[in-house]
């Protein structure tokens, strides 16, 4: 399953985060694989496209962070997917 998640976090998080991020290029852990991430130029937001069977993994990725970003994950699915739940 494929999960597109999009993250924020307030200004007076930022410089933990970003220096966060810089350590340790916030990647997933075993079970979850980063397909793309993308970041608003502000800085303060973005979006990462994952794939992972086992959403414990993707659940343990955002609790890596959830001290300084919120996020709101939504399952996706392609155009073959979507195909499928319409009743095509």
């Amino acid at each position: 399953m494929q999960y597109m998640i999009e993250y924020s976090m307030s200004p007076e998080n930022r410089d933990v985060a970003q220096a966060r991020f810089q350590e340790t290029g916030g990647l997933p852990p075993a079970g979850a694989t980063m397909l793309g991430r993308w970041h608003r130029l502000s800085g303060l937001a973005g979006y990462v496209l994952c794939e992972s069977d086992d959403a414990v993994a993707v659940g343990k990725w955002m609790q890596d962070w959830t001290d300084v970003l919120t996020f709101e994950v939504v399952p996706v699915g392609d155009d073959a997917q979507f195909t499928e739940v319409i009743g095509g």
